[in-house]
């Protein structure tokens, strides 16, 4: 029981912000993507403009240059809006990426903004 409630304490300011979650994986050679990767691009700016993407870029396993597996993290109101949203990129729709979908909820973390006048410098850490 005192447990619980240690429990319950640690985790009553905890943020419990509900994003999504997508692991992309090729299905072709990574040089294959290249001449839809404007096309995506275009896609994924558009939705960071828009405030869906919270984060997005390419993975790899630190011995070389990204393989074409990716990872996004969406802010949608619920899964079938991130699955639209991941369905409608031009490397899926184009049968070249497949994608899996997970609900990620986000409890602890820090996010770090600097902003310097002088040289207009801005540093995300």
């Amino acid at each position: 029981m005192e447990e619980d409630a240690r429990i319950a304490e640690l985790m009553r300011k905890m943020l419990r912000k509900k994003l999504y979650v997508l692991l992309s994986k090729p299905l072709v050679a990574p040089e294959t993507l290249k001449p839809f990767l404007p096309a995506h691009l275009d896609y994924m700016i558009s939705l960071e403009r828009r405030g869906v993407v919270f984060a997005s870029g390419p993975l790899a396993d630190g011995e070389g240059p990204p393989s074409g597996h990716g990872l996004t993290v969406l802010r949608t109101k619920d899964a079938k809006e991130a699955r639209a949203i991941a369905e409608a990129d031009p490397f899926v729709a184009n049968g070249l990426r497949s994608f899996e979908l997970k609900e990620w909820t986000v409890m602890e973390g820090m996010l770090s903004l600097r902003v310097t006048l002088s040289d207009q410098s801005i540093e995300v850490a």
